[in-house]
């Protein structure tokens, strides 16, 4: 049984204590402790639409942003999300940072593990280098994106957000589509999706597909005819083009033409069937722009509200989690 620790300056309800001292990514992650993300998240979507969305719960914590990779989203989710728990934010520009002057990456980690943060929240373009870096902090990390690896809070986003809108997870037939090789967001949500009783396709050309991915319990589609058939969710996907070395497309029209999603492509998915897309979108190539912003079947603008209520779970978690091992 998971022990329960008071929330500190906010009410009195019981928050189970996360069994993990970092979120590295969703591999591995029990179906209850997933499930316990999301329920706590759920509480903080009705506080972030109020005027006053702070909460005193990271009094006297400090999160250091640490993205070696630009973001947007994320790296301003995360900042929102710490400010609104109270917390103390630090964002490191690393390409103002002495990285650029030749220090390592574990003599970074090192030297800001003797300033004492509480949390590290770590982008880095490199698989593995932020459980490298977790391995020598004294301080709770979480996995903000590494390389083609893992994008943990985006995954947890995105089953929030089809939670919310369909009330469940169990048994819905999702579909992600694009460009799977390069595809972080993909490899969490596959993970994620499957803990969590869903039934997954991917759907990409043969020479954006990874090898043997059906090991990881997904079904492969090379159309989106095939793909997308009485599908409940379809998640589209970024052209990874800055990790991209050569042609793997013959061309923006045609990969548009054949893997773009519109309306003529959504006919084979359930008649309310919902589209996701984790930013920033490439109008026209992955998505046309109208069916992007139809308020009936996009969630792609709650997909970014809703990840700062993911990000205030994440943070609360694994900060009450240290408290609770003091």
């Amino acid at each position: 049984m998971n022990a329960e620790i008071p929330l500190p300056g906010s009410d009195s309800r019981a928050l189970p204590v996360f069994p993990h001292r970092d979120l590295l990514g969703i591999e591995g992650l029990p179906r209850q402790a997933i499930t316990s993300i999301l329920d706590r998240a759920d509480t903080y979507v009705a506080q972030n639409r109020k005027p006053d969305k702070k909460t005193a719960v990271l009094r006297g914590r400090t999160v250091i942003n640490l993205f070696f990779e630009n973001s947007t989203r994320t790296r301003t989710s995360f900042e929102l999300a710490g400010k609104r728990l109270g917390g103390d934010v630090i964002n490191m520009s690393v390409s103002a940072s002495s990285v650029k002057k030749g220090e390592t990456l574990i003599d970074t980690a090192l030297t800001l593990s003797a300033m004492h943060p509480d949390v590290l929240v770590v982008r880095h373009p490199d698989s593995g280098a932020v459980s490298l870096l977790a391995q020598k902090v004294n301080c709770a990390v979480i996995n903000a994106g590494d390389g083609a690896h893992e994008h943990p809070t985006q995954a947890l986003l995105d089953a929030l957000t089809i939670r919310r809108r369909r009330g469940h997870l169990e048994g819905l037939i999702v579909a992600i589509c694009g460009d799977i090789l390069h595809s972080r967001v993909a490899r969490s949500n596959i993970h994620l999706l499957n803990a969590m009783g869903a039934r997954v396709r991917v759907v990409a050309p043969a020479t954006l597909m990874p090898v043997e991915i059906e090991r990881l319990g997904v079904e492969v589609h090379a159309t989106m005819a095939g793909g997308l058939k009485d599908a409940d969710i379809v998640m589209m996907l970024r052209l990874q083009t800055e990790r991209m070395s050569g042609r793997y497309i013959p061309s923006i029209r045609e990969y548009f033409h054949f893997f773009g999603l519109d309306y003529e492509k959504l006919r084979a998915a359930k008649p309310d069937a919902l589209i996701m897309h984790p930013g920033p979108m490439n109008r026209g190539i992955e998505i046309d722009s109208q069916l992007a912003d139809d308020i009936h079947r996009s969630m792609i603008l709650e997909q970014v509200e809703l990840g700062v209520a993911i990000r205030m779970a994440c943070l609360e978690l694994l900060t009450q989690r240290a408290r609770a091992t003091i």
